[in-house]
């Protein structure tokens, strides 16, 4: 119900989503009429609609909409996935509102301090997984090997690779380089069954040089955000180029199959849906901003995870690590359905 466009996109995402994949149901949460409307003649067994009377407002507090929005979209999908019948939510609302209330209402796996925001990062070799995006601005040794361990179980589970490799993002590569808590981190993963490959730089990421880039909000999201600007620069430019004049124009129509390749290769849309790593579930915060396609593809990340039980083998993996005893699975596989919404 919020989000920068919504719940149209919301619903009409859910509606080209379903088309694709006939083993989900998906739940949408939110004002009922409204709803209702959007789908129109749509209604399928495939959906539910889950009634909220409140909507968590994109500058909203988090601490406010914790504590006095109990109905709210975003608080009632989550619910959803705490009392078993939906495995995920999706949202695209205020992000600081819905890792608190995901942090509330789920609680972190045993041996993690805080939830982690991870994405997809496209890269010459295909693409890489970031993390933190934002979600800790400032982080401890202990939570940045948190976080390499919580990125290696996403990336092995969903790429099919038995030890992905970890860097963690410093100013050099060199070991007397960067702040004392990244030095730390760095020592951890080194003692820890993982495949670490050093520190890398900014310019890494987008090389293919690891599968997981660790590092801590703060820097994370200014990596991912100037990403995001690059790649509009980049398609400005060659729009003005292409543009300039009719041989130029000429040239662009020769060239689209080319063109729309690359753009493919580069749009943000496609690899939208950062996964919130170390919560008892799945959550998935889609880009306010985001289209039909954006929104899509952020359901189809949530299922992804749900099919590998991304937060039963990282809690396996942690157990393991740090000689922590496993508690309930965090999947409550009793539950059937994707809650799609929250503010979306």
């Amino acid at each position: 119900m919020s989000g920068d466009h919504g719940h149209t996109v919301a619903v009409e995402s859910a509606l080209s989503f379903l088309r694709d994949y006939q083993d989900v149901k998906l739940i949408l949460v939110g004002d009922e009429a409204a709803l209702r409307s959007a789908l129109g003649r749509s209604i399928s067994p495939q959906i539910e609609i889950q009634p909220a009377s409140e909507v968590v407002s994109m500058d909203e507090l988090p601490s406010r909409a914790l504590r006095t929005k109990k109905d709210s979209s975003m608080r009632v999908a989550i619910n959803l996935v705490k009392d078993g019948r939906a495995q995920a939510c999706v949202s695209a609302g205020n992000t600081g509102a819905l890792m608190g209330i995901a942090k509330f209402v789920l609680k972190t796996l045993p041996g993690i301090d805080r939830p982690a925001m991870l994405s997809p990062m496209p890269t010459l070799k295909g693409h890489t997984h970031m993390l933190d995006l934002g979600a800790n601005a400032v982080c401890t040794a202990e939570q940045l090997f948190q976080f390499a361990v919580m990125g290696s179980v996403l990336v092995s589970a969903v790429n099919g690779l038995s030890k992905p490799s970890v860097g963690l993002l410093n100013i050099g590569s060199e070991e007397i380089k960067g702040v004392e808590s990244i030095r730390q981190a760095a020592s951890l993963i080194q003692q820890a069954d993982l495949n670490y490959a050093g520190f890398i730089e900014g310019d890494e990421i987008f090389t293919g040089a690891v599968d997981v880039v660790v590092c801590d909000g703060f820097a994370g999201n200014v990596a991912l955000k100037t990403s995001e600007g690059v790649a509009k620069l980049v398609r400005q430019f060659m729009k003005e180029e292409f543009t300039r004049n009719m041989f130029t124009k000429l040239s662009a129509i020769a060239a689209r199959p080319v063109l729309q390749a690359f753009a493919d290769r580069i749009d943000p849309r496609r690899y939208n849906g950062a996964s919130f790593l170390g919560l008892r579930g799945v959550v998935i915060k889609s880009h306010g901003g985001a289209d039909v396609l954006a929104f899509a593809n952020a359901i189809r990340v949530a299922r992804l995870e749900v099919q590998k039980a991304v937060p039963m083998r990282i809690s396996t993996l942690l157990a393991s690590t740090l000689g922590e005893s496993a508690t309930a699975d965090p999947m409550q596989e009793s539950g059937r359905w994707m809650a799609a919404g929250g503010e979306s």
